[in-house]
């Protein structure tokens, strides 16, 4: 079958008036390289081009006015290829200067008393429009016709003027297909696609862009949730599974060993996996929770089940740091009911021979490790269950490997960075989802204050404090070394020794990414141990590090930090029956900075501050694109658009499941996915 398309085009991008071998080239650039690319390359925003009411402008807003010119208009030069015009207009009886820096060839198309249209930025006080565009007679007719200019992202070398000419006179060749049902179009009073991406480039006022606006983000939300619920069907039923026949009684007397009661989360996330292991297909989970929550253990729990039926269990993390932490609490929590094994960079020679032996002969029940757990060599003898931790800091396809570990291998994902539901059901849609929002019994909430710079010794006092009583403390710096780009930011290297300097007694620790492994082994090791009292470090303890004599935090520069970041960061405190403190050091500069600031102080609730990070960040911040699986749409935003995002999940789900998407009616859509979508991978 011959490819399918959304746009067919009577003749190739090269076959459009005006496109020489540069202007291809500068196309190229933008990733259009077919007719399909150039009709679909939206604008990033519209000028509006209304003409205004002076008296009801705002201050500084850009303003399209038309007036008359009443005095002959000037040009002063000054510097090299430097010129300022000067023209007086009467618009709407007020005497307005308008100024444009740079464009003197204006001076001889401006008549006396005649009419202009212009656009710049309009200053009250000074009744002054610094203008940037200026409109005569034809050109202000077509101004007033088309309200909604649009503008797009274009390369040096290509004029907006050309961009549109050239998408424009496309427009008017190819053939739009269509790929809503009328059912789905009329059942939400959308638009056909031919008038919807038409519109987007050349609307009329903004009810008809809103319109055309709405339309296609339903579109791109309704095209991706179709991908992931199809996904999702295959992933359901081409699979073969292993029934996990694994030894309840023996879980029960293992989860009355340990020194803690679960809480009623952990005891809901158990079951929930439990039940995916019984059943005849793959688990595909995702296990979230705050930080603190006890995931570990759940996680723990369930590879213990997969020893009872008789299958190894693999756990990846992202960090050598967080897999030893997890390779030494998992040994001391299972004791002699599991041989856990890690396998990080780090292990080399005879020593990893030696456990890839055990790995193979079914010696190790349990390997952790990092991404050294992908490599070619490492193979088990009976792997059944695959977790990764952090999963959103491995890309798509480092997962993948690591599940093909085994021929039939259940899927454990594990983050300690709450999903907002918004993420959870546009990248994780494809997985079930399994939460634990309670913290175990005896902890106290951590404490959080906001203190300005100029409070620094303050802040030193409360920390002193608490290492008097025998507690341990970090401090976070955003950077390793001083730069000369941001000169006001405190660098991790010159605060340790500030604080070395400060304490001399030699018990100040210093952790960064840049450290040789083994370096920072030793100095988490000897902070753990408490031959350390302070830990200065950046946020390479963001995630897993586990001290619960740990009691301070101070997060210098802290509006440098996204708001999962400075959670992330404040979980390292608060292990224990001790009251914790974090306390933020900032002088933000901008309402963003002083917002973060002021909600960390608010909750200690990681869901609802990743939330309000969303909202703040946007998407494709949260996690990063290429880590989290996120599609860059065009049109819509998971965040603004959310109602949307589960009206279109709910209208795939309903296709795929009822089997209607499988039918003849759908050929063409299905075709399309197929082809385009469905093997596409965001990594």
């Amino acid at each position: 079958m011959s490819k399918v398309n959304l746009i067919e085009s009577p003749y190739p991008l090269q076959n459009i008036k005006g496109l020489g071998p540069k202007r291809m080239a500068l196309l190229h650039e933008l990733n259009i390289h077919t007719v399909e690319d150039l009709v679909l390359y939206l604008p990033t925003r519209y000028d509006d081009n209304t003409i205004v009411d002076l008296n009801m402008a705002e201050d500084q807003s850009t303003v399209t006015v038309v007036g008359q010119v009443y005095s002959v208009p000037t040009v002063a030069f000054f510097g090299r290829n430097k010129s300022k015009l000067t023209v007086h207009l009467m618009v709407d009886n007020i005497a307005v200067k308008c100024v444009f820096f740079n464009q003197p060839y204006l001076k001889k198309k401006i008549e006396l008393h005649g009419t202009v249209t212009v656009k710049g930025k309009w200053n009250r006080a000074k009744q002054e429009i610094n203008g940037n565009r200026m409109f005569f007679d034809a050109q202000a007719q077509d101004t007033e016709e088309v309200k909604l200019e649009p503008v797009y992202r274009i390369k040096e070398g290509i004029k907006q003027k050309q961009m549109r000419d050239i998408i424009h006179q496309t427009l008017n060749d190819v053939t739009i297909h269509e790929w809503l049902t009328d059912e789905l179009r009329n059942k939400y009073k959308l638009e056909t696609l031919d008038y919807t991406i038409k519109t987007m480039h050349q609307p009329k006022d903004r009810t008809e862009l809103l319109r055309a606006r709405r339309t296609y983000a339903f579109t791109e939300l309704f095209m991706f949730e179709l991908r992931m619920q199809w996904l999702n069907r295959i992933e359901k039923t081409s699979d073969e599974a292993i029934e996990v026949n694994y030894d309840i009684k023996k879980v029960k007397a293992f989860i009355d060993t340990l020194p803690f009661e679960l809480t009623d989360a952990q005891k809901t996330s158990v079951n929930e996996i439990f039940r995916d292991l019984k059943a005849p297909i793959r688990m595909h989970r995702l296990l979230q929770g705050d930080v603190g929550s006890g995931k570990t253990v759940v996680a723990a729990i369930c590879m213990y089940a997969l020893k009872t039926a008789g299958y190894q269990s693999a756990l990846m993390v992202p960090t050598e740091i967080l897999a030893e932490q997890h390779a030494n609490s998992l040994t001391e929590l299972f004791g002699d009911y599991m041989n856990v094994a890690l396998l990080t960079g780090s292990v080399k020679g005879k020593k990893r021979r030696a456990l890839l032996e055990q790995l193979e002969n079914g010696t190790i029940d349990c390997l952790i490790g990092t991404h050294a757990l992908i490599q070619d060599d490492v193979i088990f003898d009976n792997v059944g269950l695959v977790i990764t931790d952090e999963q959103h800091r491995f890309g798509v396809n480092q997962r993948q490997m690591l599940r093909e570990k085994g021929a039939m291998t259940n899927v454990l994902f594990m983050t300690a960075t709450p999903i907002p539901r918004t993420l959870a059901i546009s990248v994780f849609g494809e997985m079930d989802v399994s939460s634990i929002k309670q913290l175990p019994k005896g902890r106290k909430p951590i404490i959080t204050n906001w203190a300005k710079h100029e409070q620094y010794e303050q802040v030193l006092a409360q920390m002193t404090s608490e290492l008097q009583k025998g507690r341990q403390a970090y401090v976070i710096c955003p950077l390793i070394e001083s730069s000369e780009h941001l000169e006001d930011v405190q660098n991790v290297v010159a605060l340790y020794e500030s604080l070395q300097a400060h304490y001399g007694n030699g018990r100040v620790g210093l952790l960064h990414g840049k450290m040789p492994v083994d370096e920072k082994d030793e100095v988490m090791t000897r902070f753990s141990e408490h031959e350390l009292d302070i830990l200065v470090s950046t946020t390479v303890v963001e995630v897993g590090v586990n001290v619960p004599n740990a009691t301070f935090m101070m997060i210098y520069d802290a509006d440098r930090f996204g708001l999962s970041t400075l959670h992330q960061l404040r979980g390292r405190v608060g292990r224990s029956e001790h009251q914790s403190y974090c306390v933020l050091i900032a002088s933000p500069k901008t309402e963003t900075g002083i917002e973060r600031m002021t909600i960390m102080t608010q909750t200690t609730d990681g869901f609802e501050l990743s939330e309000r990070d969303l909202e703040m960040r946007g998407p494709g911040d949260f996690f990063g694109v290429k880590q989290s699986g996120l599609p860059d749409f065009m049109v819509a935003n998971i965040v603004e658009d959310y109602r949307m995002l589960e009206v279109a999940r709910d209208e795939a789900a309903e296709l795929i499941q009822s089997g209607v998407f499988f039918t003849d009616a759908y050929e063409h859509l299905r075709t399309f996915i197929d082809e385009n979508l469905l093997h596409m991978s965001f990594d």
